[in-house]
């Protein structure tokens, strides 16, 4: 099916803006000029409580967020927003937090990890897993229920989520119970997936800007295979709990996603994989204003909550 109208819209809006080169792109006012137009137009839900907090980990601190649906000692949610490892932020991710909170009926902690270029790999994995860590050590000051902690986040965020989950098998850090991925940017074992020729160029997330977010945030090519930055090479993913992955249709990293689930499929890891046709790379921004979109996200948060019931926990 064609690109969803909406979407659509957006895209011809863009055209103009979109530079033909990445060469001059310059990430400070990209962060900037992303973090205005994601704050501005987010639909935010009431939750029940919302607290900002900060998170001290080894010799540094980072940001993180609370959104609480109840009063309850909570199953949770570790979440860590997209944007390339070089934009984003707890605001532009502030209401899809919110969402995933209400409609998942638990606790979602956002972390507001360091980002490129600023902080070269693996800054970002560091802070999160270790942001992970921290709050199943804290588990009882911040009303966590640590037997049912999750870990999700979209595009560069959803690597970050499966790495923390990883790194967690590997040094006997906290149980994770699932993993909630959009369109995670997870490594392929194949020389070039399909959909990075077909949606090479005119769906937002572009073969150059790809290119020039590795650019920012990799010191050489040789850190693209390593599985803290393409997990698809973890000598761990046998091991990993149950996970749900979502992919868009009009995204070029639609088959590494694809490819991922497959692997855990064949690894014996329960996986619910769907592709939504009609949509593109960051989807779950949008969820409010299109209707697939917010079926998307909807459905996601059913799996998590069920995931958080059954507690389906691997060894």
């Amino acid at each position: 099916m064609p690109v969803n109208p909406t979407i659509q819209f957006y895209l011809n809006q863009l055209q103009n803006d979109l530079p033909t080169t990445y060469d001059r792109l310059d990430p400070f006012e990209l962060r900037r000029q992303e973090d205005a137009m994601m704050t501005r137009f987010q639909h935010k839900e009431r939750v029940h409580d919302v607290e900002n907090l900060e998170m001290a980990l080894n010799g540094r601190s980072i940001p993180a967020r609370i959104y609480r649906a109840n009063d309850s000692i909570a199953p949770t949610l570790v979440y860590y927003h997209g944007g390339g490892y070089v934009t984003g932020s707890l605001d532009t991710h502030d209401a899809i937090c919110r969402t995933l909170a209400n409609e998942a009926d638990c606790t979602v902690i956002s972390v507001g990890y360091r980002l490129a270029p600023e902080h070269k790999f693996p800054a970002a994995v560091e802070d999160a897993y270790d942001a992970l860590a921290w709050v199943a050590e804290h588990s009882e000051t911040l009303r966590v229920d640590a037997s049912r902690l999750a870990v999700g986040g979209d595009s560069a965020g959803g690597t970050l989520a499966t790495v923390s989950a990883l790194i967690a098998l590997e040094r006997g850090g906290p149980a994770v119970t699932h993993q909630l991925l959009f369109y995670p940017v997870t490594g392929t074992e194949e020389n070039l997936p399909l959909s990075l020729i077909e949606y090479a160029n005119g769906y937002l997330l572009d073969e150059g800007l790809i290119r020039w977010f590795q650019h920012q945030y990799f010191n050489d090519e040789k850190e693209l295979t390593d599985p803290y930055a393409s997990p698809i090479f973890s000598p761990y993913l046998e091991k990993l709990p149950s996970t749900t992955l979502l992919t868009a249709e009009y995204d070029p990293l639609r088959d590494l996603g694809r490819a991922y689930a497959n692997k855990l499929v064949s690894l014996g890891v329960p996986v619910d994989y769907k592709n939504y046709a009609g949509l593109i790379h960051g989807f779950a921004n949008y969820y409010f204003y299109v209707p697939e979109a917010k079926r998307a996200v909807k459905e996601a948060a059913r799996a998590l909550r069920d995931a958080f019931t059954h507690e389906n926990t691997r060894p």
